[in-house]
């Protein structure tokens, strides 16, 4: 069941929301209760076989966290933090990694048992929770919060619909406290300015990103990455498939992230940003502060700090750098590609922090820009690429090593004044490409323009837009429209899921 699916918009929503709001009027704990209870059903929808999964790891880790915070002494505390500590790390590396290493290490004996054990199936948004959880028990050793939570309020906080299956990676004192007062803002006069409209607004934003954005560019990405095995792929289909995934997982994400945060801001709740225009950085170390920034946030206070950060020297903490982000590829997934995607972007942040100590002087503003996206797209070649060999092809293709081939329609450039250029870069016409023409232009100017000149969905929310866009009469027109269009797709085309919830 999908954010953007009938059933989900028109079915599991209205329901549920329903039986929140009347569960509210007898008691927090009931729809507190009763919203844990829909949340795993929406999760089993998908995944009904795993549900156990998340069912056992919510016990262990509510039990293991109330130990920690129970502990008499500093030592007892962190034996159950390293116990806690463990059997996540092992929980999360049985059902992800195993069958990826036996695979590496050629254990076949290893393989068939980890298929025994069920590990064939990765368990829906295991990433995401587990670091949540991971999170928590920290926390209940450093910093053990204000007031002891329940099981349903810890139930809620892992389980919350919204952000189980692809984030947010949420923190638990973003979440829980706001359970102790969510009453008085659901019941409050200013609950439909300050949360049902704003909630509607991004839902809708959300929605249209991701079915007629997203998934338009994701049948260019797509077209591009299966067929890069073929004697005639072109220069220029490499670069539209390379710039079409670079755009399909902006939108894909950046939809998900709104109708995320929509989604709990009509159940009264606020959910951290994690998406925030990252194709406007200037620098890789920007990119990294706008993009999934619940996982940065993450993987900086929970690896990176921990790992000694920037206190002990250069080399370490480029060391330290290199580390997290090798680690931070890997929590994407078990294969070469995230592995490599992981290092790519260490030495991106290595060199960014190096240029940055060597030259005083910062790099004009448009030329940052340039080098940053060009970097970025060339980053999500491994991420979107089915194995390393995918991805050093279509790099050697990007970079021209077997020649430039162009579609017929351009043999205008091999001709005349261009022809001594054309045979110099060793440009060759053929018949067969991927590259869409007009159409996909198109859309790359739609998509650049969304991404590099309008204002994100969170700054519409606050001044100057807030006010423009809840007191005019053209933004209503614009969202219906959109939420029109969004569902006519969803009426004539094939629902596609969201690129993270593979995590």
């Amino acid at each position: 069941m999908l954010f953007s699916s009938l059933e989900f918009l028109f079915g599991f929503l209205p329901i549920v929301y329903l039986l929140f709001r009347l569960a509210l009027r007898a008691d927090i704990r009931l729809a507190e209760g009763a919203v844990v209870v829909a949340s795993l059903f929406f999760y089993a929808w998908w995944d009904w076989q795993n549900l156990w999964v998340i069912a056992i790891s919510i016990c262990i880790n509510f039990i293991l966290g109330n130990r920690i915070l129970d502990a008499a002494d500093r030592r007892n505390k962190k034996t159950w933090l390293i116990v806690g500590l463990t059997f996540n790390l092992l929980f999360l590396g049985w059902f992800k990694y195993a069958d990826w290493l036996s695979g590496l290490l050629q254990a076949e004996n290893f393989r068939e048992l980890t298929s025994v054990a069920g590990v064939a199936s990765l368990p829906l948004g295991i990433s995401f929770f587990t670091f949540q959880k991971i999170a928590f028990l920290v926390d209940c050793h450093n910093a053990p919060p204000r007031r002891r939570y329940n099981v349903i309020e810890y139930a809620f906080f892992v389980t919350f619909f919204p952000q189980l299956i692809a984030g947010p990676i949420v923190h638990h004192s973003d979440i829980i406290p706001q359970l102790w007062t969510l009453r008085r803002h659901v019941e409050g006069r200013h609950y439909v300015s300050r949360y049902v409209l704003p909630g509607i607004l991004l839902l809708t934003l959300g929605l249209f990103k991701k079915v007629a954005l997203a998934d338009s560019f994701g049948v260019f990405a797509n077209d591009s990455f299966v067929h890069v095995n073929e004697k005639v792929f072109s220069f220029l289909d490499a670069w539209s498939g390379a710039l079409s995934y670079s755009f399909q997982i902006y939108f894909d994400f950046s939809g998900y992230s709104d109708m995320a945060l929509g989604l709990a801001s009509l159940f009264g709740l606020h959910l951290p940003p994690n998406f925030m225009s990252p194709y406007k950085s200037l620098s890789i170390i920007e990119f990294w502060r706008r993009w999934h920034m619940s996982l940065s946030r993450f993987l900086r206070d929970y690896l990176y700090f921990p790992l000694g950060g920037n206190r002990q020297g250069t080399v370490r903490r480029y060391l330290n750098l290199m580390t997290t982000m090798l680690l931070g590829g890997l929590w994407h997934g078990a294969s070469l590609t995230f592995l490599f995607w992981g290092g790519l972007h260490g030495c991106y942040l290595i060199l960014n922090h190096l240029w940055r100590r060597w030259t005083p002087i910062p790099m004009p503003p448009l030329l940052a820009f340039g080098l940053t996206f060009l970097a970025i797209v060339i980053s999500w070649v491994p991420f979107r690429a089915a194995n390393l060999a995918d991805c050093f092809l279509m790099y050697k293709l990007m970079l021209g090593f077997d020649g430039i081939v162009l579609p017929w329609k351009y043999q205008f450039l091999t001709q005349g004044t261009f022809q001594p250029l054309a045979q110099w870069l060793g440009v060759r016409i053929d018949d067969v490409n991927h590259f869409a023409g007009l159409r996909q232009i198109a859309l790359f100017f739609a998509g650049a323009l969304i991404a590099f000149r309008m204002p994100n969905s969170l700054e519409l929310l606050h001044r100057p837009y807030r006010h423009r866009i809840f007191c005019s009469r053209l933004a209503p027109c614009l969202l219906g429209v959109a939420l029109v269009l969004s569902l006519v797709i969803l009426f004539t085309q094939e629902n596609v899921t969201f690129l993270y919830f593979q995590f």
